[in-house]
């Protein structure tokens, strides 16, 4: 893996993000229809067959996310390591700290968040993961307060078990109140030391930016059976630096759409991690609320 200071990281978005822009006039050039970003539907989204789980505003997040969100920093002693995620996110048990936000001794961002589930399977989550991203209709169902833009880039038939994996999906949303363009390359837990039982999944990523082919961290979310459902146990490891093959394509795109290439977005801090918090903590409530049935509507569907 290519490692990146901060500082390059900054350099090298802010060059590629012009150069994506091809200079000052491209950047504002009228973006195309299927490479608009907006919030929520508009007239001609509603005669979608899926547009009825769209909800006017996303559902808030469980008690101890909000608890987290609320109170302190978690200790940097008490975060573990990105190298510890195998043990951290072990099939069964339970870590010391599974909702909270905090910078770790090293500087890395770190995030858990916990999300109970009632009636939710994890091959509803992988399924959902092989949906949702070819579209932005369907993304913004996850979080209609926040998810503004999908599109999805596959390298591989999408038919296995974890058939988003080899893909990248490029979003644009929100956390907290800042615009955040993101490209999420999928990859195999398993070939990353994470244990997958049959009844479990891990959904595992490299977090990058649209713009410039940097790469931020690292996300994870584990969801394993309990009793009357699933529980999710999520987790950020953020200021990871690395890059990825620049996609000169989708950074115009993204700088079409309006591009919110703030060099301070490379370099996350507490502010971001307590927002992403919040952020993570109400989209999966909000989706567990109605997968079940958007699962069984919709689970022979491409």
């Amino acid at each position: 893996m290519v490692r990146v200071t901060r500082r390059a990281a900054i350099a090298l978005g802010a060059g590629v993000a012009l150069a994506a822009a091809g200079g000052t006039g491209a950047a504002h050039a009228e973006p195309t229809a299927e490479n608009l970003r907006y919030q929520g539907y508009r007239p001609e989204d509603r005669s979608l067959p899926y547009a009825k789980y769209l909800a006017e505003r996303t559902a808030p997040p469980q008690r101890p996310v909000l608890d987290a969100y609320d109170g302190p920093a978690t200790p940097p002693e008490r975060i573990p390591g990105f190298a510890d995620l195998p043990r951290d996110l072990a099939p069964t048990g339970y870590s010391a700290v599974e909702t909270g936000y905090g910078q770790a001794a090293d500087g890395v961002i770190w995030v858990a968040a916990h999300t109970e589930m009632p009636g939710v399977t994890a091959e509803m989550w992988d399924w959902w993961f092989r949906w949702h991203s070819v579209e932005a209709s369907r993304y913004k169902l996850w979080h209609p307060d926040a998810h503004l833009f999908s599109d999805l880039v596959p390298s591989r038939p999408r038919a296995e078990r974890f058939g988003y994996v080899g893909t990248v999906s490029y979003v644009d949303e929100y956390i907290g109140a800042r615009l955040q363009q993101l490209a999420i390359a999928f990859l195999d837990p398993r070939a990353h030391g994470l244990t997958v039982p049959d009844d479990q999944t891990v959904v595992f990523g490299r977090v990058g930016s649209s713009v410039a082919p940097v790469d931020l961290g690292w996300l994870a979310h584990q969801v394993r059976p309990i009793p009357g459902g699933a529980e999710m146990r999520s987790r950020f490891h953020l200021r990871h630096y690395g890059l990825h093959p620049p996609d000169l394509a989708q950074s115009a795109r993204a700088v079409q759409r309006g591009a919110a290439a703030d060099p301070r977005d490379l370099v996350p801090g507490l502010d971001m991690a307590r927002d992403l918090l919040l952020h993570c903590g109400q989209e999966m409530n909000h989706l567990a609320g109605f997968l079940p049935e958007l699962y069984a509507e919709f689970r022979d569907q491409a």
